[in-house]
């Protein structure tokens, strides 16, 4: 079997906005109407930051892969603040269609991590029509009590440690804007009452939701209130000796998740 082609690409959205990605295609898949898997970072990601994962993922399911940088990180096109509140909404609502339309993915299995994974939870509610199944690691549907802490306590480490300074590999110069939009944004009273049930609850394409047994951003109860929402199309994994990052924490055993998951829908 020939062996998966990767390229870098800058898509170029109606807009003008350029969003970096890089996009791994199987000969095999030339002609088929197979659907990519498209990954979602996270609140402060890069496409490095997934490391090997990507490739794995790919190699594992034999399926074409777009991983990209949203507005505002890595490569792609800037941000200003503030935020707005429904930045959440608008990234799976409105953004990742025009991300997909210039990619040229028609249908597509979303995975996403953190904020990524709640962007995949309103895209799939969204554009049910591209999205025929997500994945999600740490996705949120609301602020907990662990994220609030957990986001309190990363501040204090961004300001006493070198955390900026690993940031800055991955973002550069936007490094203290990014850090600013996650934590002013996710902290901000009027934020506080954010609720993406109402998405979940009109899911209707299979669901794998994934969170580690000991994330520090989230409690249980996300996934099983996510699970519930979804209904019997959408199950639950919480991994042992797993924080928030289960692609890394978990290596093996999320990529043999994902890979039983994507076989059962003979996609």
């Amino acid at each position: 079997m020939a062996e998966i082609q990767w390229q870098e690409r800058r898509l170029i959205l109606d807009d003008g906005t350029e969003i970096f990605a890089l996009h791994g295609r199987h000969p095999h898949n030339e002609g088929l109407d197979r659907p990519a898997l498209v990954l979602l970072h996270e609140a402060l990601g890069h496409i490095d930051m997934w490391k090997d994962f990507p490739q794995l993922l790919a190699a594992a399911t034999g399926m074409d892969l777009l991983v990209y940088e949203r507005r505002g990180y890595g490569r792609s096109s800037p941000i200003t603040l503030p935020r707005p509140d429904d930045y959440l909404d608008r990234e799976g609502r409105d953004w990742l269609k025009l991300v997909l339309d210039a990619a040229g993915l028609d249908r597509v299995v979303l995975i996403g991590h953190s904020d990524g994974g709640s962007i995949a939870l309103i895209a799939a509610a969204a554009i049910p029509e591209r999205v025929v199944a997500i994945i999600t690691e740490a996705a949120h549907i609301r602020i907990d009590s662990l994220t609030t802490a957990g986001i309190r306590a990363a501040v204090e480490l961004y300001e006493t440690t070198d955390f900026p300074e690993k940031l800055a590999r991955y973002h550069g110069e936007r490094t203290d804007l990014l850090f600013r939009a996650w934590h002013e944004t996710w902290l901000r009273d009027r934020f506080q009452p954010l609720d993406l049930s109402e998405w979940v609850n009109n899911i209707n394409c299979p669901a794998l939701i994934i969170q580690g047994e000991d994330d520090e951003y989230g409690e249980v109860a996300q996934v099983d209130d996510i699970v519930a929402g979804i209904g019997e199309q959408a199950s639950g994994l919480f991994l042992p000796h797993c924080g928030h990052v289960p692609h890394l924490q978990a290596k093996t055993a999320t990529l043999q998740a994902m890979t039983a998951f994507l076989e059962s829908l003979e996609l």
